[in-house]
């Protein structure tokens, strides 16, 4: 299954969210979750909304789908979008670690490639159990963005590789962004931490391949990608790693050229998409009491 990926543009699959997304992604959404009619499902993290569109699409009988973000603009694409689709949805703004909805509040909960992004994974994660009927379905599709494959095939390639993974990592590290970046095969694991008893796990493969020089718009997005990093990072040694890796980068792009068509490029990391059975009533806490108004009208 070839998917989109470039860790010289982000040592994470954090920003590609809906690059690798296709039918057969859609139709593993699908069956997993298994909507039916009446049914409440959650998405944390809508991105786009691209799980909606796919959900939507199934025509399931007073089906209600509730979509959050982080970010107030990604909900207004994904409300544009169920507008323009006649899609029943409830919309929020949202933190994965704190969600505005009442207990056993939903069918369903999922997220895809969303706590690579959470500092405190088990606490996001005790909250999808929480917002779950007992009973209920409970999905995290996650990469493991610290085993990534990587060959070229001429020698500056691999230390164009190091080097972004440096740069990239001391970006987040001065922006206080860090996370696991081993997230996906740790789900079972969580899961069986917060009251959700683990089912299944499946693997997506996220490849991508260039034989013969890549073409110039790439190499001009991947300078693009540590410009835009180097914005505001104030911290010495990120500043520095990232002028070393543009100076790489350059190299490494005339290597490629002079290689010409036996040039080879291989990337390739892995999804883990756990899926987990709500078990035990949880207790509610007074923070839940708190939102769970604000949260049933979101429902509504």
């Amino acid at each position: 299954m070839a998917r989109q990926v470039d860790a010289l543009i982000a040592a994470t699959l954090k920003n590609v969210r809906e690059q690798w997304w296709d039918a057969t992604f859609s139709e593993f959404l699908q069956e997993t979750l298994r909507p039916r009619p009446g049914n409440r499902i959650l998405d944390v993290g809508s991105g786009e909304g691209t799980a909606e569109l796919s959900l939507g699409r199934m025509q399931v009988s007073q089906l209600k789908l509730v979509a959050i973000d982080k970010n107030f603009s990604r909900v207004s694409q994904t409300a544009a979008m169920g507008r323009s689709h006649n899609h029943r949805l409830g919309l929020a703004a949202a933190d994965a670690s704190r969600l505005p909805f009442s207990t056993a509040a939903f069918d369903a909960t999922f997220c895809v490639a969303v706590l690579q992004h959470v500092v405190d994974v088990e606490n996001a994660v005790r909250e999808f159990a929480r917002v779950t009927r007992p009973g209920g379905r409970v999905l995290a599709v996650e990469p493991d963005n610290r085993a990534r494959y990587w060959y070229s095939s001429v020698a500056t390639g691999q230390t164009t590789f190091d080097l972004a993974t440096r740069f990239f990592t001391a970006v987040a590290a001065a922006r206080g962004e860090s996370t696991d970046l081993a997230i996906g095969p740790k789900l079972t694991a969580i899961f069986s931490a917060c009251a959700i008893e683990p089912v299944s796990v499946q693997l997506f493969p996220v490849t991508v391949t260039h034989i013969g020089p890549p073409p110039k718009s790439l190499w001009q997005a991947r300078r693009d990608a540590v410009e835009r990093a180097l914005q505001g990072v104030s911290d010495k040694s990120a500043v520095r790693i990232g002028h070393d890796y543009l100076d790489v980068l350059q190299q490494y792009e005339q290597d490629a050229a002079h290689a010409g068509r036996s040039f080879v490029e291989i990337q390739n990391t892995m999804l883990f998409a756990t899926l987990g059975q709500r078990t035990e009533v949880m207790l509610t806490t007074s923070r839940e009491v708190a939102t769970s108004a604000k949260g049933e009208r979101a429902l509504q």
